[in-house]
């Protein structure tokens, strides 16, 4: 079986492609600097520790493993922080890539899968959104996800690699045998925001705007499952595998719940009354984010089994129960 190289596979998302992996046979070396994530999420394969921007160390991994494919993860992702520090992710999630794609391109490693985002969109002009929507980040968190991308295109036009760019919308959820979740600090997401409130670590959960155009007014965004994001991921792995050739794909599951009905959900399936309070809306929040997965569904044959909010919070809900104790 073919081995591939894992980079932030100790993270949220990468430790459940990891355990997907890892179930489906392929050998797997994972680099994480645990910066964010947890050696003990990394149920399969060999791991170590480094980072991404240390073109020694990334150049000994890949000598050492030969990877057939590798899948990218490591990056920071808060928002927030990247409007206040910009430089930091454009060094680590731009030039870090590029470091990696350099000692990939070396090592004459051609296959690449790289974790996007619907930030790349920034303020879509319409729900849902198509690949073909205009690229037009409105933070740096987007804007240094936008950048791999050109260069990735432009890698592939050269010749030099064969790439599967999968952007995600809201991933949610939890590994539904309990063995690994969400752990992010500070947490943003709101599903496990919403649930912190209803274990009691959180005060309560706050709704930012409560006028959008939408039908109860709150946000609406495109809830997906992590175990699903997964499995797109192997199938891109098979797609670059097989000889297939450098696409991008939306990941989301094509319709979207607004705050309060994530809230709503979350109180139906803990049983607790959940205490909010209602915010001004925060500047660049979308009215509606909602993919258009058409095209991956089509290309790549994805068909998503989570596709069901009481489902993902569940999922959700059993893990913050043991984050949070007896």
């Amino acid at each position: 079986m073919e081995t591939v190289l894992v980079t932030g596979g100790a993270g949220y998302i990468g430790s459940h492609v990891v355990k997907l992996l890892g179930k489906e046979g392929y050998n797997i070396v994972v680099v994480d600097n645990l910066s964010g994530g947890h050696r003990e999420s990394v149920l399969y394969g060999d791991f170590e520790k480094g980072d991404i921007t240390d073109r020694d160390f990334m150049t000994d991994v890949v000598n050492r493993y030969r990877p057939d494919a590798v899948m990218h993860f490591a990056a920071f992702i808060e928002v927030g922080e990247s409007v206040r520090e910009p430089l930091k992710y454009y060094r680590n999630n731009t030039a870090g890539a590029i470091n990696l794609l350099e000692v990939l391109c070396g090592a004459g490693v051609d296959c690449f899968i790289f974790s996007s985002t619907a930030a790349v969109y920034g303020i879509p002009e319409k729900a849902p959104i198509p690949e073909s929507a205009p690229i037009a980040p409105i933070n740096p968190y987007g804007g240094s996800k936008a950048c791999v991308e050109r260069v990735l295109r432009d890698l592939s036009d050269s010749g030099g690699m064969r790439y599967v760019s999968l952007r995600y919308f809201n991933a949610c959820g939890a590994d539904p045998e309990g063995e690994i979740g969400e752990r992010h600090d500070p947490e943003t997401h709101l599903i496990p925001l919403v649930l912190q409130a209803a274990s009691g670590r959180r005060e309560h959960i706050s709704i930012f705007g409560t006028d959008y155009p939408t039908p109860d007014g709150t946000c609406l965004r495109d809830y997906i499952h992590v175990n699903d994001l997964a499995k797109a991921h192997v199938l891109a792995l098979r797609h670059l595998l097989d000889g297939g050739g450098s696409r991008m794909f939306n990941l989301g599951y094509g319709h979207g719940f607004s705050v309060r009905e994530v809230i709503d959900a979350a109180a139906r399936v803990t049983g607790i009354d959940i205490p909010v309070v209602e915010s001004d809306r925060r500047e660049g929040d979308p009215p509606e984010l909602v993919a258009d997965s058409s095209l991956v569904r089509m290309e790549l044959g994805w068909e998503p089994e989570h596709d069901d909010l009481d489902f993902i919070v569940r999922t959700a809900w059993d893990w913050e129960k043991g984050l949070s104790g007896p």
